[in-house]
């Protein structure tokens, strides 16, 4: 099958540092070449790629220190490059956000998927949507789609990562046992939290986290005085080749968001570790967290910190099992070829 996937500019593919859904493009895009399919890349010309990578943009946006940098304009010319192109694809994948492709392609929306990777219930996407309906998306969660009902969702597919990204940890860490925080210090996925339960439980933490233009108050003033470098030690971003030690090492991962999260990368990479999650109750965690063997689901600081003790008690070679059969690649890149199958056989069967 010839497969088209646009991905955003504002990460390489795979990104350099933080970026979780330039990391899955690239993830579902090495899988699908690996399972034999003509894939074409559109994204940043600094991207990596089994694929044939179209380069939207010299360098992705984040890291670029250039001056007078446009979002706009750079997503706006690769997808004219990519509706010039849109005869050599059977399927154009599209991982933008808020539809900003959907008046480019309103002609041609039954040969094209979307995957919105973030939340769905803005108050301005409805409409958006509502204007275009005929397009088809395949949301990452059914948590997520719940913000968008009326959307024409034909599947919901579960991230995954490659089963040998990380290398499991087994044994016991080494050393004083710590808790682990990854991702973002903003006010959605709570720093605060986890350094409330790290302290009250007795356990470091170590934080490994992007802290964004728009975070900056919120780190300034609600955590920075909290990390002390010793109980409570903040690594910075880490790179992708740190992160298994990172995580393998740790007791478990904290994941105390307060946000309708569309998915969460962070827990399934921590799982793939072996490590076990205390998550919250909140958007997709419940569908990825399997109570009392990958970790526990909590709705308090109160029953993180009671979970805390648990988290030893937790087969770390059953977390991993469960990865593997739940979050790999190759089964992600599966369901999206499914997918596809139906979209061109829908096709096909209307044409005829």
């Amino acid at each position: 099958m010839r497969i088209a996937h646009v991905a955003p500019l504002y990460e390489s593919v795979p990104p350099r540092l933080y970026g979780g859904t330039e990391r899955i493009v690239f993830y579902l895009t090495e899988a699908l070449v690996e399972l034999g399919h003509d894939v074409t890349l559109f994204a940043s010309g600094d991207s990596e790629t089994s694929a044939r990578l179209v380069s939207g943009r010299d360098q992705a946006i984040r890291l670029d220190q250039r001056p007078k940098k446009s979002e706009i304009a750079a997503h706006l010319a690769m997808l004219a490059d990519v509706r010039e192109r849109a005869g050599e694809f059977d399927v154009i994948h599209f991982h933008l956000s808020h539809f900003q492709h959907f008046p480019f392609f309103e002609h041609m929306a039954g040969r094209t998927v979307t995957t919105p990777h973030g939340r769905l219930d803005y108050v301005d996407l409805a409409p958006a949507y509502k204007r275009f309906p005929r397009f088809p998306m395949i949301s990452i969660s059914h948590s997520q789609k719940k913000g968008l009902p009326e959307a024409n969702f034909i599947a919901t597919i579960h991230h995954g990562i490659p089963v040998d990204a990380y290398a499991p940890t087994y044994d016991a860490p080494a050393g004083e046992p710590y808790l682990a925080f990854l991702g973002r210090l903003s006010r959605d996925k709570r720093p605060d939290r986890a350094i409330e339960i790290a302290r009250r439980s007795g356990l470091k933490l170590k934080l490994a986290a992007k802290i964004g233009d728009d975070d900056r108050a919120y780190f300034h003033d609600e955590v920075e005085a909290l990390i002390d470098g010793d109980r409570i030690d903040y690594l910075g971003e880490i790179t992708e080749d740190k992160k298994a030690a990172f995580l393998g090492n740790a007791a478990g991962l904290l994941f105390p968001i307060d946000w309708p999260e569309p998915f969460g990368l962070a827990p399934i990479e921590a799982m793939a570790c072996g490590t076990p999650v205390i998550a919250w109750k909140e958007g997709a965690l419940p569908e990825i967290i399997d109570q009392g063997v990958t970790g526990f689901v909590v709705d308090s600081v109160d029953a993180a910190v009671a979970a805390v003790p648990s988290l030893v008690q937790l087969d770390r070679r059953n977390v991993r099992a469960v990865f593997e059969k739940r979050f790999s690649a190759t089964r992600m890149a599966r369901d999206y070829l499914a997918a596809y199958m139906r979209l061109t056989g829908a096709r096909e069967a209307k044409a005829s």
